[in-house]
């Protein structure tokens, strides 16, 4: 029998567009059906098991809309590359870390960031390392230094596209030594490092990821077994996605939502395998590398759309944005802007685009998974965007503001383990663009990982992401202090649930301001994260 209990959360703060001023939320089962005041909630609720919230603030549980499980997993477990700042700090790690009959596997290293930008040689590993073999992937996953031992388990690397006898491998190079790294790991040890990942992923108020899978990214038992790990209680829920052409049987067998997610069209700009309509201007030899042309974006979106299943790219730079866009006028020729649209087709990263491939891409029904980590991590005048395509092209990168106002529905998700998965500091991140003008308000970042990302998945009815009457229980509670500010002498309040106030009712996002707390994780009603202290569970 379905659970018919009630909780009722009172003397809190309840993150709700129906009634903004909200202290109390009733849960029965696996759904809301309740918010309100405290006084009308134990009137209406008299035999519900009651928790005295004391102040904390309860919010829709976050979706991160573009996640790798495996690869976060093991990186959370292994050696992290990120902290690295220059080419003898990763040797000695490599070197501390190597263990004999074991590959190493590392990822996160930046060299934008290093004063010496000297890459580490193949030599330089291999005298590190012995005779270990090393995949060290750079932080965007789309290149990577690897040992000669490495290089041993992927034969056919050596000659192909993107090999390089000392430097990083990237494209098809890359994509070998990847799969051979990934051979290595073990059934147990993969298990593993996805069980962790999704309780990392509870412990950040998420209830809910969307896992890109693929031939060139993970493989198809990684995916089924993160699948069937997501359905077990206590767990957030994996909505999978595989990126691979002719692939629907594939798609059907494995339960993914689409062919969708990392289906590559082109590269990273840190990579230098962003396609680019003009080239890098730290690198003018090259502008990128493109993986799909119009002609078969078209077919795949066809495919897909007849198939009633979502489609979807891994799209970055301006060339390969403009190949996508053309790629769905062919599509709509085919089959129609009506059949087009409603299948919610959408793009990873959509980094370069302009508002006038915005409004085609709105008009075809088309979702953008963004990630506002990026933007913080490399924006501004002086990041890696600037030092890759000069201050004028990078100012224009990310352009969250224009995907909304043209109509994009806008999901937010980390790319983990690209940037970290953490939710509050996207949705700072989008408020507080390093481009003027480009960020969100602080409503709408918010349910751009909440709202948007549910719908980006093809949840589409009205409720789910929300704390309404009939919306499934997924939410969060935070411990978020509220942020007073002097002013001169007068003291502003920036968080307020006073609908009067006109201040949005999420906690303060300014910099420096620490980030809110996760008390309890709770999907569908069942709690899947409690850290919540006794004192205040009843």
């Amino acid at each position: 029998m379905p659970d018919t209990r009630t909780t009722l959360l009172l003397g809190g703060r309840v993150h709700t567009p129906s009634s903004p001023d909200a202290t109390a939320m009733a849960v029965t089962g696996d759904t809301v059906v309740w918010v309100g005041q405290d006084g009308p909630g134990r009137a209406l609720h008299p035999d519900a098991e009651v928790i005295d919230l004391d102040g904390a603030f309860v919010a829709p549980g976050f979706v991160d809309a573009h996640v790798h499980a495996t690869a976060s997993g093991l990186h959370l477990a292994g050696l992290d590359l990120t902290g690295v700042r220059g080419p003898r700090e990763l040797l000695s790690a490599v070197h501390a870390a190597a263990r004999p009959d074991e590959v190493l596997i590392a990822h996160g290293w930046d060299e934008s960031g290093w004063q010496d930008t000297r890459m580490p040689s193949r030599a330089d590993l291999d005298e590190a390392a012995g005779p270990v073999p090393v995949y060290l992937s750079r932080v965007d996953v789309h290149s990577a230094l690897v040992s000669t031992a490495l290089v041993e388990l992927a034969p056919a690397a050596r000659t192909a596209d993107g090999w390089s006898d000392q430097g990083p491998l990237t494209r098809t190079a890359h994509h070998l030594a990847r799969g051979a790294a990934r051979a290595a790991v073990s059934t147990s040890q993969r298990r593993q490092a996805q069980r962790a990942f999704l309780r990392t992923a509870a412990r950040n108020g998420v209830v809910s990821l969307h896992e890109c899978a693929g031939p060139d990214i993970s493989g198809e038992e990684d995916l089924a077994d993160l699948l069937t790990l997501a359905a077990e209680d206590g767990m957030p829920g994996v909505v999978g996605y595989w990126g691979e052409l002719d692939a629907v049987a594939t798609a059907r067998r494995l339960g993914a939502r689409g062919l969708a997610g990392d289906l590559f069209v082109d590269g990273a700009l840190g990579s230098h395998t962003a396609a680019l309509c003009s080239p890098y201007t730290d690198r003018p030899d090259t502008s990128g590398a493109r993986y799909l042309d119009a002609d078969a974006i078209a077919g795949h979106l066809i495919e897909c759309t007849e198939a009633r299943l979502q489609a979807g790219f891994h799209v970055i730079g301006d060339a390969a944005v403009t190949e996508v866009v053309r790629g769905f006028e062919l599509a709509e020729q085919a089959v129609g802007q009506r059949a087009l649209a409603a299948r919610g087709h959408r793009l990873e990263h959509v980094e370069m685009i302009t508002a006038e491939q915005a409004r085609a891409l709105a008009g075809w029904g088309v979702a953008a998974s963004v990630q506002p980590l990026f933007d913080a991590a490399w924006g501004g005048p002086d990041g890696m965007y600037a030092a890759r395509l000069g201050p004028e092209r990078a100012a224009g990168l990310n352009p969250f503001a224009t995907l909304a106002a043209e109509g994009v529905l806008l999901a937010f998700g980390s790319d983990t383990p690209v940037t970290p998965l953490d939710p509050w500091a996207a949705v700072r991140a989008a408020v507080r663009h390093r481009t003027a003008g480009a960020g969100l308000s602080a409503r709408a970042a918010f349910n751009a990982h909440t709202r948007g990302a549910h719908r980006a998945a093809g949840i589409a009815d009205g409720m789910t992401g929300s704390l309404v009457p009939g919306a499934p229980a997924h939410y969060a509670i935070w411990e978020a202090e509220e942020l007073v500010v002097v002013a001169g002498d007068a003291r502003v309040q920036r968080w307020s649930t006073d609908p009067r106030s006109r201040v949005p009712g999420l906690p303060p996002l300014e910099p420096g301001t620490p980030l809110p707390r996760c008390l309890r994780t709770v999907r569908g009603g069942q709690v899947i994260h409690d850290d919540l202290p006794s004192k205040l569970k009843g």
